[in-house]
């Protein structure tokens, strides 16, 4: 899963390129975008999780191992980590701003998802595109020893 693609996808749904309007975003369009935006966010993280902490080789990729941390990653626990500052505050800031990021997009994905009278502006539906993009990139930027540390944050609790 490409998160890149994810937002591709999510780029022609708010800006209405896939619907009948042709320019015109429906809301259903919107809240999808919204939801596919924030999954772009989680597939960067589970892909992390498995390429840095069972490896990142084609062959491996297609193991049992790497799939089984893939699917590890809890969209509520990485939420709940996420909020803990103390924990937190051992990260850098393009990490914490990534994280900041994920916990209000899954809160946004949840009104999409869910709340049948939230009603998504273009505008807004677009910057949280553009921000998701910057974000998932700059995670990309740090060092692997640093998302390892991150990854292996999301994924347990630490005792």
């Amino acid at each position: 899963m490409d998160p890149r693609d994810l937002l591709r996808i999510a780029e022609m749904l708010a800006s209405g390129a896939l619907g009948e309007g042709r320019g015109r975003p429906r809301q259903a369009e919107l809240r999808r975008a919204v939801s596919t935006a924030y999954y772009a966010l989680f597939h960067s993280l589970a892909a992390c999780c498995a390429d840095l902490l069972i490896g990142a080789s084609a062959a491996v990729r297609r193991g049992p191992a790497w799939e089984r941390v893939y699917r590890a990653l809890s969209h509520g626990f990485a939420r709940d980590q996420f909020r803990n500052t103390a924990q937190m505050s051992q990260f850098s800031q393009p990490l914490l701003d990534f994280a900041d990021l994920f916990v209000l997009m899954q809160g946004e994905r949840e009104k999409a998802d869910y709340n049948p009278n939230v009603e998504f502006s273009r505008f807004h539906v677009l910057q949280l595109i553009v921000e998701s993009r910057q974000k998932i990139d700059a995670f990309n930027a740090v060092p692997s020893s640093e998302r390892r540390a991150f990854a292996s944050h999301a994924l347990w609790r630490a005792r």
